[in-house]
C-alpha cells in the first residue's frame, strides 16, 4: 500500500515521504480501515516536528483523524493508533473507539467531525457550562478547531464573537455564522469586544492559539466568565497571572479532550451521539475548504502547519482505495 512516513524529524514538507509500505497488521483489540478521508489537523505537523506530547518510532505514519471503512464495508471514525497513522491507504484503530460515521456527511466531512468537534462540545459544554444567551469568544475563528466552537457555540443559542487573522478569514467567519467578527490585524480586539458587549466583555472565551490571544482575553473576560485553554497554535504557552482571575472572579478551565477516551470513554460516545443529531439537522456541518489527493497530502500538513488555511483540508482517498 502506498503511506506517507517520517524518518526524522521536521518540517512535514521536508521530512514526509510517500512510499509502498507493507500493509499494517492489527495488534490485539485493534481493527484494519481502508482510510477513506484523512483529516489533517495541528497535532500531524507537530508530530513531524517531534514536539507533540506523544512521540511514536520513526518511522510512522501522520494522520490522527480518519472516515474508514471496515472489513463488512461499514463507514466509521477513529483516532488510528500510531506509528501507522492515517495518510495512507489502510491504517489501525483501537476496535473498541471506532464510531459510526454520521450518513448526514460525506467521507470528508465525517472525517472532520471528530477531534475538533468533540474538543468543542467538552469545552463548551462540559467545562464551561455554556448557556443560551451568553457571549462566546472564539480565537482563530477561521480556523479547524474554531470553526466547530463557533458552530457549536451557535447551536447552543449563544452569541458568538469571532476572532481572525486577516480579510479572507474574516470572510470565512461571518459565513459560519459569527454575530460579530474582530481582525486582529486591522482591529483592537479588546477595545472592540468591550464596545460590543458594552463593557461587560465575554462569557465564555474559546483559545487554541495561546500567546497574545489569551493577553487579550483576560481583559475582555466578563465577570464570572470561563477562558477555556484548548492549545498553543501561536507556540507561546502564556503564564496567567492567577491574582488577575482573583480579582476579576473568572475561572481558567484546561481541556485535554484525548483523556476522556481513558478516563471516561462513554461520555465520548454520548458526545458522538449529540453531533450526530447535530449535523443531520444541519446545525453544525465540518467546513472542509480543501480536498487533495493522497499525493498531496505533505503539502496540505505544511499549509496547515504555516496557518495558511481555513477550515478543515481533508486527504479524500476515493480515487486510490
Amino acid at each position: 500500500m502506498q503511506a506517507w512516513q517520517v524518518h526524522e524529524n521536521g518540517e512535514p514538507s521536508e521530512v514526509m515521504r510517500l512510499a509502498e509500505v507493507p500493509t499494517p497488521t492489527p495488534g490485539d483489540g485493534q481493527v484494519l480501515l481502508k482510510v477513506r478521508a484523512a483529516n489533517i489537523n495541528f497535532p500531524d505537523a507537530l508530530l513531524c516536528r517531534g514536539q507533540y506530547q506523544v512521540r511514536p518510532p520513526l518511522p510512522f505514519t501522520p494522520g490522527v483523524e480518519i472516515c474508514g471503512e471496515t472489513e463488512d464495508g461499514s463507514r466509521v471514525i477513529a483516532n488510528p493508533a500510531l506509528p501507522y497513522g492515517g495518510l495512507a491507504e489502510y491504517a489501525v484503530a483501537d476496535a473498541a473507539a471506532l464510531l459510526p460515521a454520521p450518513g448526514s456527511l460525506d467521507d470528508a466531512e465525517a472525517a472532520a467531525l471528530h477531534i475538533g468537534y468533540q474538543t468543542g462540545w467538552f469545552g463548551l459544554h462540559r467545562r464551561a457550562g455554556l448557556q443560551a444567551g451568553e457571549t462566546l469568544l472564539v480565537h482563530a475563528a477561521a480556523g479547524g478547531v474554531g470553526s466547530a466552537a463557533v458552530q457549536l457555540g451557535k447551536a447552543a443559542g449563544a452569541r458568538v464573537i469571532g476572532v481572525v487573522g486577516g480579510a479572507e478569514k474574516a470572510a470565512v467567519a461571518r459565513e459560519l455564522g459569527c454575530d460579530l467578527v474582530v481582525d486582529r490585524r486591522a482591529e483592537d480586539v479588546v477595545a472592540a469586544v468591550k464596545e460590543a458587549t458594552g463593557g461587560r466583555g465575554a462569557d465564555v472565551i474559546y483559545d487554541p492559539v495561546g500567546g497574545a490571544a489569551y493577553a487579550q482575553s483576560a481583559k475582555v473576560v466578563a465577570f464570572e466568565g470561563r477562558i477555556v485553554v484548548v492549545g498553543f497554535a501561536s507556540g507561546t504557552i502564556p503564564s496567567p497571572a492567577l491574582n488577575h482571575a482573583l480579582v476579576k472572579n473568572y475561572s481558567i478551565l484546561g481541556l485535554h479532550w484525548g483523556l476522556y477516551n481513558t478516563k471516561n470513554p462513554e461520555l465520548v460516545r454520548h458526545c458522538h451521539e449529540q453531533l450526530t443529531e447535530l449535523a443531520a439537522r444541519g446545525a453544525i456541518r465540518p467546513l472542509v475548504s480543501g480536498r487533495v489527493p493522497l499525493g498531496g497530502a505533505a503539502g496540505a500538513v505544511q499549509k496547515v502547519a504555516d496557518g495558511l488555511t481555513t477550515g478543515r483540508v481533508v486527504v479524500t482517498l476515493e480515487e486510490t482505495a
